[in-house]
């Protein structure tokens, strides 16, 4: 993690609520804790920033207004009892309009000029520069950390691609601080996850490497051109197997807890079935190995971003199969 980040230091944890629960509760407890009224995010679950500031023992102090917040808003609310700064992603939903916000950077100028710990939870965790995929409001690890960051925790799965947990890294004094807090012990992760998690790392060690390995990354990095043509490629093969597809123009939802309102252009295939579509969905879902995809405008979809290419003959086979038994019953 030192290698591909710079960090001093960092520790892991079963998900980012419990890793924002652990470094509330090692660094700030009984103190108040700084928030933008506009990044008191509630993520999945009904879990609340606010909730989770309280279970470590913190008082919220809730700073600028929901689309607006400066940073004078936070020097004005520094006391004796400000124990940290805390800056959240808003990773599932967006404020546009008439908006202003206070960058890392200048938090932790003024967490540095008061001795106060800023804290950034990023959320989705992109270790890559993901930007070129068109994913432009996601904070990079790498420069959350190179922009004065304190300590900045992130999910293990989402844009990392790796398996649900926790990930904190920052200053070694206050690592140092969570690792001996009792909650560590309560949320620390098995070896098979650390393994699992090392092995992901090793991947993003070589940039060219993490873009075709890492599932995620591989399946933002394809172009319009390579989806078209493997959705006609399997439209092709459908076709010569007995079987029936169309190809359709869609767009690829890059994520649901992240990156919300964006669309990538993608490509499907959709069978041509004479019955609705919620029938084509149920029979592709209940094979022996499901074949999940969705339904728009009366059409099932399956989006050929998020299908592997050793997984095309299973799925040429199985729409052929499905047609082929179609018009056996409408003869």
């Amino acid at each position: 993690m030192k290698d591909i980040t710079g960090c001093e230091a960092s520790v892991v944890v079963n998900n980012n609520a419990a890793a924002v629960l652990l470094i509330l509760s090692a660094v700030a407890s009984a103190g108040n804790v700084l928030v933008s009224r506009g990044e008191l995010v509630e993520i999945g679950g009904g879990f609340r920033v606010p909730d989770i500031i309280s279970l470590g023992g913190c008082s919220l102090q809730e700073v600028g207004t929901t689309n607006k917040t400066r940073i004078g808003d936070y020097e004005a609310a520094i006391s004796g009892d400000t124990k940290a700064i805390l800056k959240v992603h808003s990773s599932n939903f967006k404020v546009v309009g008439f908006t202003e916000s206070v960058t890392v950077k200048e938090l932790a100028a003024l967490g540095k000029a008061h001795n106060i710990p800023v804290i950034e939870d990023i959320g989705s965790g992109a270790l890559a520069d993901v930007r070129k995929y068109g994913l432009n409001d996601e904070p990079l690890v790498k420069e959350s950390l190179s922009c004065g960051a304190d300590i900045v925790s992130f999910s293990g799965d989402k844009l990392l691609g790796g398996l649900q947990c926790g990930i904190i890294l920052g200053s070694e004094k206050y690592i140092k601080k969570m690792k001996k807090h009792p909650l560590y012990r309560a949320f620390r992760v098995d070896k098979i996850t650390i393994a699992a998690l090392e092995a992901t790392l090793r991947v993003y060690a070589d940039p060219v490497k993490a873009e075709q390995d890492i599932p995620v990354l591989s399946m933002l990095a394809l172009t319009e051109e390579t989806l078209q043509t493997r959705a006609e490629k399997l439209c092709v093969e459908i076709r010569k197997n007995g079987g029936n597809a169309e190809v359709i123009c869609t767009k690829s939802v890059a994520g649901g807890g992240a990156v919300p309102g964006l669309e990538l252009k993608s490509y499907a295939i959709s069978p041509i079935y004479s019955g609705n579509a919620e029938d084509a969905e149920k029979i592709l879902r209940t094979q022996s190995i499901p074949i999940l995809g969705r339904i728009e405008e009366n059409r099932f979809l399956l989006d050929v971003r998020t299908v592997f290419e050793n997984d095309f003959e299973y799925i040429i086979n199985t729409f052929a199969e499905i047609s082929r038994k179609q018009a056996g019953s409408n003869k």
